[in-house]
């Protein structure tokens, strides 16, 4: 008995087939409308902002090299 209503549901679902390729020709289709533009202007500057550096960057750490040296001994 279950597997008669089985084979029945299987029985009752659709076989889809999908087409390998759609083509759609929008050469016979015309568009009107109106182009709608933001107000206002852009204003783009090539040149970037220099700001003051708050921190300094060292170079050179020879004095601490050679004094931590002297901890190690």
């Amino acid at each position: 008995m279950l597997l008669l209503i089985l084979n029945l549901v299987k029985a009752e679902e659709p076989n889809i087939v999908y087409k390998e390729k759609t083509e759609i020709d929008f050469e016979a289709v015309d568009i009107e409308g109106n182009l709608k533009k933001p107000t206002g202007q852009l204003i783009s500057e090539n040149s970037r902002a220099i700001f003051n550096p708050l921190i300094k960057v060292r170079e050179s750490w020879s004095k601490e090299m050679c004094e931590s040296i002297k901890e190690i001994h």
